[in-house]
């Protein structure tokens, strides 16, 4: 299934998000004002992005490399994350690992890309980005990872500590507490207000990166990208839920 992409404002760079499920990363390359299109497995009617492609990640980045490099600035990729997650290692479950091939499928295609993943995944040289960080504004810390590559270098911000206390699972957060949004947590619409996705499902939240993460990553890399700066901007008020 394909959903063909709307036309971008003039000016504007296109990202690629791949394994976007509801589109938690896409909503923050919006906000930095590119203009994305997903691609997922899974059907995503709820996908919030400018076009979307129902495909398996890497068969679609090796069987697309030409497209891809003539129509995108950037190829972001969220492989899953469960084969690194602490509560599956626990548990002793066994789950693919994608980002070997991922990576190297991007690294065919030349551009510069960004992968995304938990703490523990083997990512290479990568940013962590948490939810207490200056600008992020979010009430969960939220840990993940960020490598970069095809010439693209992310400074690692400062990561202050962690001094406001998670609310146990089950039971909704008082107004001084982080929350913890994994499982079948409690509070799906307290998430998406946190998050800033107001369209997605608890399975959706669960697996998201907030889009407060890509909106920062977005906007360095259009600094990076469009040193002029006539990229177009994005504005949380201007996208529609």
């Amino acid at each position: 299934m394909t959903t063909p992409a709307t036309s971008p404002p003039t000016g504007a760079l296109r990202v690629l998000d791949t394994y976007c499920c509801q589109g938690g990363a896409t909503r923050g390359y919006q906000l930095a004002g590119f203009h994305v299109t997903g691609v997922d497995i899974a059907p995503q009617p709820r996908y919030c992005g400018q076009g979307f492609h129902r495909a398996d990640a890497v068969s679609f980045l090796r069987g697309n490399r030409d497209w891809i490099r003539a129509t995108f600035a950037l190829v972001h990729a969220s492989p899953p994350c469960q084969a690194h997650t602490l509560a599956q290692r626990i548990r002793g479950r066994a789950h693919p690992d994608l980002i070997a091939s991922t990576r190297d499928a991007l690294e065919e295609i030349g551009l510069p890309y960004v992968i995304e993943n938990v703490p523990g995944a083997p990512l290479r040289d990568p940013v962590l980005l948490c939810g207490a960080m200056a600008g992020m504004g979010l009430r969960t810390y939220r840990h993940r990872l960020f490598e970069t590559g095809g010439g693209m270098v992310l400074p690692q911000p400062e990561h202050p500590a962690h001094v406001a206390p998670l609310a146990k699972m089950g039971r909704p957060a008082r107004p001084h507490e982080f929350r913890h949004y994994v499982g079948n947590f409690s509070g799906v619409q307290q998430a998406r207000d946190d998050m800033g996705m107001p369209w997605a499902t608890r399975d959706g939240l669960r697996e998201a990166i907030p889009p407060a993460y890509t909106r920062h990553i977005g906007h360095a890399i259009a600094a990076a990208l469009d040193p002029g700066g006539t990229t177009c901007h994005g504005d949380r008020d201007a996208i529609a839920a």
